[in-house]
């Protein structure tokens, strides 16, 4: 019987023991997932993989969620600017868009970003339509 309750103890070590290989060596978490230093370093990082004509998805999928989101409509189509973490100013617990890399999308495809790219967007008019 002892030796019974050995075996099957074992096998549940090593079966516990193979799980946590597994988890560690493949589980990779999503960007919003991970800590503000480790998110600020993975974006950095990420930016360089960054393209002219990207689609807003292929973003999102390179990235993850955007910490801030801006959208408007201008004369010649939809603009939206996606700010995420790449440096730290201060300790206070809290991310803002000084701390952030802008992103500029327009009509979902990306035209800019860094660090004139919010007056970029800024500079765009807005239009006017009427309710339908």
């Amino acid at each position: 019987m002892n030796a019974k309750v050995t075996y099957i103890i074992g096998g549940i070590f090593t079966a516990y023991l193979l799980f946590v290989a597994v988890v560690i060596f493949v589980y990779e978490p999503q960007p919003e997932d991970r800590a503000w230093d480790d998110r600020q370093a993975f974006n950095l990082q990420k930016m360089s993989e960054v393209s002219f004509g990207q689609s807003l998805d292929e973003i999102r999928t390179l990235l993850g969620s955007a910490d801030f989101v801006e959208a408007k409509t201008g004369i010649d189509g939809q603009y939206q600017v996606m700010y995420y973490r790449t440096h730290h100013i201060k300790s206070d617990g809290e991310t803002t868009k000084e701390e952030c890399t802008p992103l500029l999308f327009r009509d979902n495809l990306l035209i800019a970003w860094g660090q004139d790219t919010e007056d970029q967007y800024f500079a765009v008019p807005i239009t006017h339509q009427e309710p339908q």
